[in-house]
């Protein structure tokens, strides 16, 4: 299954799908939220996402932040936390019109259902669930009912989980869905990412599968498209040392941009997978590979044995994988040493029967 996001098609024939996630990273200020989707803009992203959410309905009043929220946070509680995160609602309006403004998708991921109808009125090409609500069938069916290309993040998740979380977007309307493999650790160590686990994904549902990339650096994005991802989300800051839950696991705009070329070149890099030679190759072929030649110098009606011959630079003639259908023919015409063979050299010519 394949299908298009603001335009660009989502499949392993593309090159991939790029979504700078902006996430909270503009810390509750709509001038920096602004500037996110410039930055992913002149990165080079196909998308730039960010995190929809109300503190009240998303935490209770006494759950607590993980560990990594603590690093990079002082509040208290989530909620206390999600609370100096939030974006006042006509801020959405005003980044969707940046970013179309900028030539780039915009997406968000909405962490409640009324945050899902702000979104849908907004005309959003796709819609994204992230790995925290992949149990969460509330929030999945309200997604769903839109009928609108939807993109699950599968942290944390089993492939039970997956499978449930799908049944659940497709029995409230929608067909078109991919998948994102990801570790919700942040930052996640590379022994962690077990980026495998894409092919298991692609393989067990046959649906388009990425990766969302909560690493430090470029190398797990890339390696993720080797493995196969037609997306790549990446965490996208203006300045990691910023006080937030996200920005330590977040890449500046010039190392975003690397890793757009990066990921981009490795998928050029993949090629289609028939194994034949390449355009460029077809010069070399004629130089490194060998042909058959006269060790010495042979007469008319010689009949050829192995050692009269010998394979030798260039590759313009008779191929020594044909060895078998020369020796005991006997030569049409005198060969001098280090003469190439060729077929009317023979008699009867090689491809004529003996």
């Amino acid at each position: 299954m394949t299908f298009a996001i603001g335009g660009r098609h989502i499949a392993t024939d593309q090159p991939p799908f790029v979504i700078a996630e902006a996430g909270v990273n503009h810390n509750g200020d709509l001038e920096l939220a602004l500037r996110l989707v410039d930055a992913a803009a002149e990165a080079g992203a196909d998308a730039v996402k960010f995190q929809t959410f109300r503190a009240a309905s998303l935490a209770t009043a006494d759950a607590e932040l993980a560990a990594y929220q603590r690093t990079g946070d002082t509040a208290g509680s989530q909620r206390a936390m999600l609370a100096r995160l939030e974006l006042p609602v006509d801020a959405w309006s005003d980044l969707a019109s940046r970013a179309r403004d900028r030539g780039i998708t915009f997406l968000s991921t909405p962490f409640d259902p009324e945050s899902v109808t702000l979104l849908a009125a907004l005309d959003l090409p796709a819609m994204k669930v992230g790995s925290g609500d992949l149990t969460n069938a509330i929030l999945l069916r309200a997604v769903g009912r839109l009928r609108l290309p939807t993109i699950l993040s599968t942290g944390m998740g089993t492939l039970e989980d997956v499978a449930s979380a799908v049944r659940v977007v497709r029995d409230a309307g929608t067909s078109e869905i991919a998948l994102l493999h990801c570790a919700s650790i942040y930052p996640a160590p590379l022994d962690d990412l077990n980026l495998r686990a894409i092919g298991t994904l692609a393989d067990e549902f046959g649906l388009p599968v990425g990766f969302s990339d909560h690493s430090d650096g470029l190398l797990a994005a890339v390696a993720a498209v080797a493995s196969g991802a037609v997306i790549v989300e990446k965490h996208l800051t203006l300045d990691r040392s910023l006080n937030g839950p996200d920005h330590a696991a977040s890449l500046e705009p010039d190392a975003f941009s690397r890793m757009v070329e990066e990921v981009r070149a490795t998928w050029e890099a993949l090629g289609d997978g028939a194994k034949r030679p390449r355009p460029g190759e077809v010069e070399i072929m004629r130089v490194a590979r060998r042909s058959l030649v006269a060790r010495r110098e042979l007469e008319p009606g010689h009949a050829l044995a192995l050692e009269d011959l010998d394979a030798r630079r260039p590759g313009t003639g008779i191929s020594p994988m044909r060895i078998d259908d020369v020796v005991g023919r006997r030569l049409a015409r005198p060969l001098r040493a280090e003469q190439l063979l060729e077929p009317a050299d023979l008699d009867p010519p090689l491809d004529e029967p003996r």
